[in-house]
């Protein structure tokens, strides 16, 4: 008898335990819907909404189904979700990007031709492919099926860097230990030493702010997905996608050749106020180094540079910008010294050293041959301690830094704890398009797209 009312003791704790764990994944996976079908529902119940009330029952996937591991099914009763004009308009936004054609970040809308190419570079892409196939391969078949999309599903384009976006794949708080460390060994492959910590940092930075706010189910360092295009191959197009809140890497191969863009990172805070990460302070280069560059220009050189004395509210190619157009302003490099010209390179090179050795370089080496065509803009001011916007712009290179108003910390307020940059391939190379419309070309596609069979 004793030993029947531990059992029933037991299976009520772990009704419990497991009601509680539920919860803690719905939480978590609140504004995970994927279904564009519910993204319109969405906009449809904005007009006199002021609040979020999200449905309970789990996320839905792309199919409409609850894409929790073990969870039941969105009961038939669950509301709407409710969101206010604000978040509506950035889902309309995101809707109206999904749609139009890809064309990619051009000066005046047109497209500058020839400047890429399918080529060997000798450096190995197989470290990469080993480790994303050993990622697949610890996940089971539904995990698998809300990961893995066509190379050239439209999928790619639709990563934000807002906290609240719908996202796609599995996050990493619905994944094991294993296959959580399996997923860091996709990064650990693919970026540079730098690259990896920055990311890594960026990630627990995202719980720290969870902390501090008192929301860890909106700022979690398990809130973000990764996301497989096609199957790695040494010979055929393929690609991954991590895409979370200031943390957003596109990473397109092509036998040797790699494309990293669009590269969205950035942190609120970009320090921990306590805790193991006190001390760390994130973009510290990026900030340093052009703070460096803008006090080598002469009064004459600042007066081209400068473009206004206050800053934008924000970079102007992150999510929802895949065809945003953008003039070549500032100083060229062109007009600067050989000092100046070492520090902006130098610059780039952070930016590009984010990516693992050999392709990094490969990168760096890109962008210093179109240098002569390589623009540097600055807005803000130029005091050590103002905060500023800077942009460097090439044919084959775009990278956009700025000091943010504060969101969640010290709201309102624009400081140097909230820091948003991007990286971006210009010209149709962006998930690399270009080097995939190449591809399909080379294999007897005419229209440079891939043929149903």
């Amino acid at each position: 008898m004793l030993d029947t009312k531990n059992k029933l003791s037991e299976a009520r704790r772990m009704k419990k335990r497991n009601r509680l764990l539920a919860r803690r994944t719905f939480l978590q996976r609140v504004m995970t819907i994927t279904s564009w079908a519910a993204v319109g529902l969405l906009l449809k119940s904005c007009e006199s909404a002021t609040t979020v009330q999200p449905a309970t029952g789990g996320s839905l996937s792309p199919e409409g189904q609850n894409d929790a591991p073990g969870a039941s099914k969105p009961a038939s009763a669950s509301p709407t979700p409710v969101v206010d004009p604000a978040w509506a308009k950035v889902l309309k936004e995101a809707e109206d990007h999904r749609k139009a054609p890809f064309r990619g970040i051009t000066e005046a809308g047109k497209v500058e031709e020839d400047l890429y190419s399918i080529r060997s570079t000798g450096v190995s892409t197989k470290p990469v492919q080993l480790a994303t196939q050993r990622f697949l391969d610890s996940l089971d078949a539904g995990q698998k099926k809300l990961t893995q999309f066509d190379i050239q599903s439209v999928r790619w384009r639709q990563w934000s860097n807002t906290h609240r976006y719908p996202r796609v794949g599995v996050s990493f708080g619905q994944l094991s230990d294993r296959q959580r460390k399996l997923a860091f060994g996709v990064l650990k492959a693919s970026l540079s030493v730098g690259g990896l910590k920055q990311s890594e940092t960026i990630i627990k930075l995202n719980g720290h702010l969870g902390e501090l706010t008192g929301k860890p189910e909106e700022f979690s360092s398990g809130l973000y997905w990764l996301s497989i295009f096609s199957d790695p191959s040494s010979t055929q197009p393929w690609g991954w996608q991590l895409d979370g809140h200031h943390l957003n890497i596109n990473y397109f191969v092509l036998r040797e050749q790699v494309v990293i863009t669009p590269l969205f990172m950035g942190s609120e805070p970009v320090n921990a106020r306590y805790g193991p990460l006190k001390g760390i302070k994130l973009f510290e280069k990026e900030e340093n180094l052009a703070y460096e560059l803008i006090s080598l220009l002469s009064p004459e050189q600042k007066k081209q540079a400068i473009l206004a004395d206050e800053i934008p509210s924000n970079v102007f190619t992150a999510g929802f910008r895949d065809n945003y157009e953008l003039r070549y302003e500032g100083i060229p490099y062109s007009q600067m010294t050989s000092r100046q010209q070492e520090k902006l390179l130098e610059l780039v090179g952070t930016y590009t050293g984010r990516q693992r050795k050999g392709h990094a370089e490969l990168w760096l080496n890109e962008v210093k041959r179109h240098k002569e065509r390589l623009f540097f803009v600055w807005m803000g001011g130029t005091g050590s301690n103002d905060v500023f916007y800077y942009r460097i712009h090439s044919p084959v290179i775009l990278i956009e830094f700025d000091h943010q108003a504060g969101l969640f910390l010290d709201k309102g307020k624009i400081g140097r704890d909230h820091i948003h940059s991007v990286v971006r391939t210009p010209n149709g190379n962006d998930y690399g398009k270009d080097l995939l419309r190449q591809h399909y070309l080379e294999h007897g596609h005419g229209d440079g797209k891939p043929h149903s069979h």
